[in-house]
This record gives structure tokens, C-alpha cells and sequence, in this order.
């Protein structure tokens, strides 16, 4: 047998590095929140880019209500904003991928609008909004299928419910 013409396998790439900020207290009722958004980022990566570096800050309403305002001129809260870094800082496996925020309240209030699971809808916003960090939008009707048709995937390979499968549309502010 030769084994000089077998290929080595490609070693996998890491998923990306993730930073968590808990800036809000509401959070700590949710002791499963940081792991939640860690395997999130790690399934979001692995289906759709790997490496570099996110950043996610899981705070309350009136920070994203003061960041939707100053940068995109939105003066109320979201569930999720997405900050994708500069094309500078992203270039690379170790780049800057960017950052994520997500508002405790508007989360709680979507699950109970929606009937939603908290951790599964907090996963859903993760991998939204690490989407937009590596290029994804929903601006017009084709980009939304695309990006949900992926978030879809990313959320039943982690056996979660899909969250396009009911007709309560989860809508995203990122």
C-alpha cells in the first residue's frame, strides 16, 4: 500500500476565542447563559467560518436601547445588536470577529410572547448575531432566506427547535 499519495487530514480550526461581559445584573438568574452562548458561537463557527475572536456582552434594555440609538439611530431596545469589526481587525484566524449584544428583558418578554425556551432562544439570538459578524444580513428577502436557512441548520445540528418552524417570527434588531 502506498501511503506516500494519502492526503493528511486538514487539521479542524478553533473555534473562536469568546469573550463574556455580564454587564447586567438580571443575568444571574440564568446560570447557564455564558455556556449557552459559548456553544452558540462554537456551532455558528463551525457551520459557517472558524477562529478569531467575539466579543458578547449580555446586559438589559437600556444599554441596547442607548447603543440601537447612537448606531443605528433606533431609540428603543432590540434583543440583539451586532457589531462586526473593522476589516483590519478581522483579517485572519486570529482576528477580531466583532461584538454581540443581547438585552436580558426583551429576551424574557420574546420567550413569553413566543412561547419560547430562554436558553434556546438565547442560543438562536447568539448565532444570529454572529452571522452578521462574518457577513450575513437580512436586508432584502433573499439575504433573510439565506441566514435563516443557516440558523436553522446551525440550530437543529445542536438539536435545538428550529425557530423559523412556527409562524411567531423571532425578529432581530442586529
Amino acid at each position: 500500500m502506498n501511503t506516500a499519495s494519502k492526503s493528511k487530514p486538514k487539521p479542524a480550526k478553533a473555534p473562536p476565542a469568546v469573550e463574556i461581559d455580564v454587564q447586567s445584573p438580571l443575568w444571574d438568574a440564568q446560570h447557564d447563559a455564558a455556556a449557552t452562548v459559548r456553544a452558540a458561537i462554537a456551532a455558528a463557527a463551525a457551520a459557517s467560518t472558524s477562529g478569531g475572536e467575539v466579543s458578547i456582552l449580555l446586559t438589559d434594555d437600556s444599554a441596547v436601547r442607548v447603543l440601537n440609538k447612537q448606531w443605528r439611530g433606533i431609540d428603543k431596545a432590540t434583543n440583539v445588536l451586532s457589531f462586526p469589526a473593522p476589516e483590519t481587525m478581522s483579517k485572519g484566524d486570529a482576528g477580531i470577529l466583532g461584538d454581540i449584544v443581547i438585552a436580558y428583558e426583551t429576551l424574557v418578554r420574546e420567550c413569553a410572547d413566543e412561547n419560547r425556551e430562554f436558553l434556546h432562544h438565547l442560543t438562536h439570538l447568539t448565532v444570529h448575531g454572529y452571522l452578521h459578524l462574518v457577513g450575513y444580513d437580512h436586508q432584502t428577502d433573499a439575504q433573510a432566506n439565506d441566514m435563516e436557512a443557516l440558523e436553522s441548520k446551525i440550530m437543529t445540528r445542536m438539536q435545538l427547535p428550529d425557530p423559523w418552524l412556527n409562524d411567531s417570527r423571532e425578529q432581530s434588531g442586529a
